[in-house]
């Protein structure tokens, strides 16, 4: 298992589509995890200490377990099939160790309210972590157009007569 902690968490602005960075503890990889707008919000609410009227379903799991005298012992993202991850909530109940099977988005947003520790198993990191942030931002190669290829749209503009824009 490969001890890791939640870089940060991202909104695509082309997509609704969110995603937890994980970031390994001994080395500097990363792993990318696609999630739901809403276990996303529930993970940044924890993360910058803000507090809601009512409690959230990851809220209401903790107090769960705390009721039953459980503790959260650790989380971890315990495999990738079909690019599905899969995650596993480790539960210390009564000396007893309890396995509960997860999404990792959830696994997430429990192991933040209990400060738990989270874990990726080695195959899960070794197929699909990343060696850098660059990685996942992919390059970019931005070149500034030259004036030939500017010169349409400047025509375009010296073009419009400001005139057709306002009103009377």
């Amino acid at each position: 298992m490969i001890e890791v902690v939640i870089d940060s968490v991202r909104a695509s602005l082309v997509t609704p589509q969110k995603m937890i960075l994980l970031r390994e503890t001994a080395q500097d990889r990363y792993l990318p995890i696609f999630i739901g707008t809403c276990e996303a919000e529930a993970i940044v609410i924890e993360l910058l200490n803000q507090r809601v009227p009512r409690p959230l379903t990851h809220d209401l799991l903790k107090s769960v377990i705390g009721a039953l005298e459980g503790r959260v012992s650790h989380v971890l993202v315990s495999e990738l099939r079909n690019d599905i991850f899969f995650a596993k909530i480790i539960i210390d109940l009564n000396g007893e160790k309890i396995e509960v099977d997860s999404r990792p988005s959830d696994a997430m947003a429990l192991a933040v309210r209990t400060k738990s520790s989270v874990f990726v198993a080695e195959s899960v990191m070794d197929e699909a972590g990343i060696s850098s942030e660059k990685d996942i931002l992919g390059e970019v190669d931005v070149q500034e157009p030259s004036l030939e290829e500017l010169g349409p749209f400047r025509d375009f503009v010296d073009s419009l007569d400001l005139d057709d824009f306002t009103s009377d």
